[in-house]
């Protein structure tokens, strides 16, 4: 496996709730004790801290893991546990523009060597400067995920080094695909300097009796309008192939099922060897 990425989430979008480790300490010990794999949120809401400090801290856990560390960012969107944990998740006009601003406070943090100035409606920074200073030139990469052509795209156009696209097919993402390109180009950026990825869920069996057991009676070829990889390993490389050669450049798979050991080790016998570069 090329990654791991993590949600960062207090509690489900339904009940009944589940356990949620806490993000940063999880990359923590992910930095401490991996040597090879890159790593990040996927994504943390700048609703749930200050964007100074997540700065400061996937500045350090980024210098910890040896510059590994890919820094996914998002507006925050689940009701519930805004709500249950006293956060502000406001009305989407103002949702973004606090993101926006958050996206140019841990900017300008990860990049100026100089004290940064800042005066927004959401955030409002003096003379602050970030120490140490990150060991990788300009921090970790940021990453701005969704499919929202009117906010998200121009937003990633303007400060994000990866975009990743959610749960949407190869025809949506090559519409959304060239939308980015020429976001780009407007603003002076090469399209090639933005990664393309995209996060889908994935049902895979060792064979089709074992897909059609994690099916549960869903019906396949609907979940694959909405971007979800599912069957057996050839059908699972073929869907991976269709998504490569629409400019996906890498996906994260969402693992769900945290104790099916057997369908990650039948990912990594049957399918990595078949599309890994």
């Amino acid at each position: 496996f090329a990654g791991l990425y993590r949600s960062d989430h207090y509690t489900n979008a339904n009940p009944p709730d589940l356990d949620s480790l806490e993000l940063w300490v999880s990359l923590t010990w992910l930095a401490s004790h991996t040597r090879r794999i890159e790593f990040g949120p996927l994504v943390t809401p700048v609703s749930f801290r200050h964007p100074t400090m997540t700065a400061r801290v996937a500045s350090a856990v980024d210098d910890l893991s040896g510059g590994r560390l890919t820094l996914g960012l998002g507006a925050g969107w689940q009701e519930r546990e805004h709500s249950h944990f006293g956060w502000d998740l406001l009305d989407v006009p103002r949702r973004f523009k606090r993101f926006d601003e958050g996206l140019q406070v841990i900017t300008r943090l990860l990049t100026s060597d100089q004290p940064v100035d800042f005066e927004g409606e959401f955030y409002r920074l003096k003379e602050a400067i970030l120490l140490p200073r990150p060991q990788r030139p300009g921090g970790p990469p940021l990453l701005i995920g969704g499919n929202g052509p009117r906010r998200t795209l121009p937003l990633v156009a303007r400060y994000a080094w990866e975009w990743n696209a959610v749960f949407i097919p190869p025809s949506r993402f090559v519409e959304l695909n060239r939308q980015l390109d020429e976001l780009l180009s407007a603003q002076r950026r090469s399209p090639a300097s933005v990664r393309r990825s995209l996060m889908t869920g994935c049902i895979l069996g060792r064979d089709e009796a074992g897909v059609q057991r994690k099916l549960r009676g869903r019906n396949p070829a609907e979940l694959r309008t909405r971007g979800v990889v599912v069957g057996a390993a050839s059908e699972v490389v073929e869907q991976l192939g269709q998504l490569a050669a629409v400019g996906v450049q890498r996906v994260m798979l969402q693992w769900l099922d945290l104790d099916d050991m057997d369908g990650l080790e039948a990912m990594a016998e049957a399918v990595l060897p078949q599309v890994s570069d």
